[in-house]
């Protein structure tokens, strides 16, 4: 009975053991999956919450680690799932996440940029898909002559922007109106940027942009146009009580008007002050006399300088001091480019009591313009010195004052200075009891040497002067080169017998073009200077557009081809009137063949200089060395004993006597005159008037000239 309870107590007690075993395994492996899910979120959140991935809520179920939540985007889902599979293995992820709702897409920023060359015209940008593509470009092909419409445009489909349309159609029709341009499209505004032949083109430009814009449409216009012709080149700064300011200022380029404004604003001028840009300077290194001027006056303190090409004139009031005054000329004459000559004037005060040196000036314009300031003895001399400068210049404007103190002979200088003068083209004088200075420019190489010899003849000798006279070959009448007005009148005749035509509705020259090429290069030769306009001009066939622009076109040709043939056109632009200026009927073959046409028009009558003058040409001496006081007169009647000359065969030929100034004649000697003497000796003629001498017309108010 006993060992029958002990072999069933046993089993039991194995069984026992056995469970007491497993549970304790389960409960050891509840805790370890517990472990291994609490250390994998914990993991999976720190990694989220570290590339800020907040939004994600972490569930563990046994290895699965569940990650669940609303993403604002795609892009951060994936994210999540990314950091997360950073932290534990991918496999354990699963994905219980979903993404918000995108709100209405923005349409995109619809834009074309049209863009126009002498290659044609060129469409780029995004345009909602609904825009006629097709009959874009049909109506440019039709409305423009341009060679070639490419487009490169792209589509996408969403709703038309309001203002888009006509801003669309506003920009296409502003292509027709310019041959180089590029217009920026956008819904309710258009920006054109553009290149016009002249300032006149750019204004009619502009005012034809503005009156076409529909309502409602922003326009923003950036035209540029050639620079104008500044003859003379001028700058005239001044600085006084009034403050300092430019009078007039021309620059040659932006940087050089930048470095002549900065200059102006360093000597005073508050604001920032207008500066043409021009075509036309005398040198390349303008801006560096300009800027040499300015500090020059304003190192005075106060005074004026004037720049007229490559003449500079500084003044001075008489506050200035004269060892200042005479220290800021000797810096300015340093700095100054060789080209360039100066001209200074100290002004002396009316009431001084030691008035110091006399001085007359006189400056000669481009236009035949002569300005005469200074004192002459007396009203008579006045008067004299009035009547030569009116007989030799076109306009005189004269401010002489009567003064006793001048010199003896100071007339005879003032007239010599004048004649000397009247071999110039544009210049100025300045004489002082000790010298008698002239510049200026001429046609004539030998003009220094022409400016001598009137100052020898007037003066007689011992008369110091210094002469800087530079030679411009436009000026040159022995070259007899053609004025602007002559270039367009040959150029045209050419043009009128020429046989260059062109293919129907088209820019394309048809043809040999060379025999007329040849002779345009022959003028063109010696009037590429000048700034000239090529215009197209077509018959009435055809839309007001399409002919504007064919016009263009076809002058547009006829310059390509005279560059390609090496013919200088950089003075040379290309404009098309359209059928605006028909010179005969169009009802008519024959009329219709007259008005296709190209014809040349001056737009300047001043060259522009396309080299600096050279420097000019510098003289300093006396006219003629005087005899020494007491010296007599050589005998210029006695006979001369001429050299030897070699033993020749024939009759015997005449003699000549010479003396050492001038042949002499039988009973007469040379005898030389002071400056006093010619001054009381001089004379001018003086008509009487007769019954034929012409009279002014009398004014309206009163009766018939007696």
């Amino acid at each position: 009975m006993a060992s029958s309870r002990r072999r069933l107590l046993s089993p039991v007690a194995s069984i026992l053991v056995l469970s007491a075993a497993g549970g304790l395994c389960w409960l050891g492996a509840e805790a370890a999956a517990r472990y291994v899910e609490d250390r994998s979120r914990q993991d999976v959140e720190l990694a989220l919450h570290a590339s800020g991935q907040n939004w994600v809520t972490v569930t563990t179920d046994g290895l699965q680690v569940r990650l669940t939540g609303t993403a604002p985007s795609e892009i951060d889902r994936f994210r999540a799932m990314t950091q997360a599979g950073s932290a534990v293995d991918p496999s354990r992820v699963v994905d219980r996440m979903s993404v918000a709702s995108a709100d209405a897409v923005t349409p995109p920023d619809f834009k074309v940029e049209l863009l126009r060359n002498d290659q044609g015209i060129s469409l780029i940008g995004l345009v909602p898909a609904s825009t006629d593509r097709a009959g874009l470009l049909r109506m440019l092909r039709s409305e423009t002559a341009a060679p070639q419409v490419t487009d490169l445009l792209e589509t996408a489909d969403y709703a038309v922007p309001e203002g888009w349309d006509a801003a669309l159609q506003y920009g296409l029709r502003a292509t027709q109106s310019m041959a180089q341009a590029k217009i920026s499209i956008q819904p309710g505004s258009v920006t054109i940027s553009a290149l016009a032949d002249s300032a006149d083109e750019k204004g009619r430009l502009e005012s034809g942009l503005r009156r076409g814009a529909p309502k409602g449409i922003t326009l923003v216009t950036d035209i540029s146009a050639p620079r104008p012709v500044v003859a003379p080149f001028t700058l005239r700064f001044v600085k006084d009580g009034d403050g300092a300011r430019f009078e007039a200022c021309a620059a040659d380029a932006e940087e050089g008007r930048d470095r002549i404004v900065a200059a102006a604003q360093a000597a005073g001028v508050p604001d920032v002050p207008a500066c043409t840009l021009g075509l036309g300077s005398p040198s390349a290194d303008w801006a560096d006399a300009a800027v040499a001027a300015i500090g020059a006056v304003a190192d005075l303190g106060q005074g004026t300088v004037t720049l007229s090409d490559a003449d500079i004139a500084l003044t001075a009031p008489p506050s200035v001091a004269r060892p200042a005054f005479d220290a800021a000329v000797a810096e300015l004459q340093q700095s100054l480019p060789p080209v360039f000559s100066l001209q200074s004037t100290l002004e002396q005060a009316p009431d001084q009591a030691n008035p110091g040196p006399m001085e007359f000036t006189a400056t000669l314009s481009d236009a035949q313009v002569l300005d005469m300031r200074g004192p002459i003895s007396d009203d008579r001399m006045a008067e004299t010195v009035d009547s030569l400068a009116r007989a030799r210049f076109l306009t005189v404007q004269a401010d002489l004052t009567g003064d006793q103190r001048v010199p003896q002979g100071w007339t005879v200088r003032v007239i010599g200075a004048i004649e000397a003068l009247d071999t110039l083209q544009t210049g100025s004088v300045r004489v002082t009891p000790d010298l008698i200075r002239v510049t200026g420019t001429s046609g004539d190489p030998g003009a220094p040497e022409a400016a001598a010899a009137r100052l020898g003849e007037r003066l007689g000798p011992g008369a110091r002067y210094e002469l800087a006279i530079r030679y411009d070959r436009r000026l040159d009448l022995s070259l007899n080169l053609p004025d602007g007005p002559e270039c367009v009148r040959q150029l045209n005749i050419i043009m009128s017998e020429s046989e260059i035509g062109f293919e129907p509705s088209k820019a394309a020259i048809a043809g040999d073009p060379a025999p007329t090429l040849d002779r345009l290069a022959a003028v063109m030769a010696e009037c590429a200077d000048y700034q000239i306009e090529a215009g197209g001009h077509t018959d009435s066939q055809g839309s007001e557009g399409f002919n504007a622009d064919l016009s263009r076109g076809r002058a547009q040709a006829l310059v390509a081809a005279m560059a390609d043939a090496g013919i200088d056109i950089s003075h040379l632009t290309a404009r098309g009137y359209g059928e605006s200026q028909p010179i005969a009927s169009n009802e008519t073959e024959e009329g219709r063949e007259e008005n296709r046409r190209i014809e040349f028009r001056l737009l300047s009558d001043h060259p522009v200089r396309s080299t600096p003058l050279p420097p000019p040409v510098t003289l300093s001496g006396l006219t003629t060395e005087p005899l020494p006081p007491g010296q007599p007169v050589p005998d210029l009647i006695g006979p001369v004993q001429p050299p030897a000359q070699p033993q020749m065969f024939g009759p015997e030929m005449p003699r000549v006597t010479a003396g050492p100034t001038a042949p002499a004649t039988v009973g007469a000697s040379e005898v030389f005159q002071t400056l006093d003497e010619r001054e009381e000796n001089i004379r001018l003629p003086v008509l009487t008037p007769t019954p034929d001498t012409p009279r002014p017309s009398p004014r309206p108010d009163e009766g018939p000239a007696d």
